[in-house]
């Protein structure tokens, strides 16, 4: 697994492990970004290694590439002063050179391309670190609409529990009693009042002699004379 894919996982669990401990969103893309920044900076350090060893496998193949001139001007030179012997020793050692310098030349090559992937990878991760900066505030919106519908929705759904409801209900019909309650008993004080008022003039009012009430009822079936006073 190459380095950039370990740090794209390894980002990923940092998100996932705060989405689950951390609620306020700001403070989830503020950790983010942190995260985000510090794996970016690791990434440049492994960056910045490689391309110095493509620089250490550039110098090595300038070394070999000298030496195998100069035992190549050295066997010219043998060969000059008729010394064939030294020339053939010369153009051995170059021909040992060689392979060594086409070694170093294919390892910088691959490390050449390496390095470029790498800088190719490097450039997308700081793109995306860019757009992730510029979409923080964006982002921070979203999430705190979508906590406040989630808010809601729980509170619609504790609101439509029955025994909540239920207890409403009852409370409502309890106050209806007390107010049931209450009237009749000052319709019973009311009465009460009337009544007592009734007794008080009556007892007031001056009584008829029963003996009185008899005697005029004769005279009046008798056709006497009678008091119409009632004295």
């Amino acid at each position: 697994m190459g380095f950039f894919q370990r740090l794209v996982r390894a980002v990923k669990a940092q998100f996932n492990a705060l989405l689950k401990r951390i609620e306020d969103p700001e403070k989830l893309l503020d950790q983010l970004l942190l995260d985000m920044n510090k794996q970016l900076l690791e990434a440049k350090r492994s960056v910045a290694q490689a391309l110095a060893d493509e620089k250490r496998l550039e110098k090595r193949v300038s070394e070999y590439a000298a030496q195998v001139d100069d035992w190549e001007q050295k066997a010219v030179t043998a060969l000059k002063a008729g010394r064939e012997d030294l020339a053939k020793q010369a153009l051995v050692k170059k021909a040992e050179l060689l392979e060594v310098l086409e070694q170093y030349r294919k390892s910088h090559e691959e490390q050449h391309a390496t390095v470029e992937k790498l800088k190719a990878s490097l450039r997308d991760l700081q793109d995306r670190i860019e757009d992730a900066r510029r979409k923080r505030n964006i982002l921070i919106a979203r999430a705190k609409r979508v906590q406040a519908q989630k808010r809601l929705q729980e509170t619609i759904k504790g609101l439509s529990d029955t025994s909540a409801f239920a207890a409403f209900e009852e409370l409502e019909k309890r106050v209806e009693e007390l107010e049931a309650e209450a009237e009749a008993t000052e319709a019973l004080e009311v009465e009460d009042t009337t009544l007592s008022l009734e007794e008080q003039i009556r007892k007031l009012e001056k009584p008829e002699d029963k003996a009185d009430v008899l005697l005029e009822d004769l005279k009046k079936r008798l056709g006497l004379p009678h008091d119409s006073s009632g004295s």
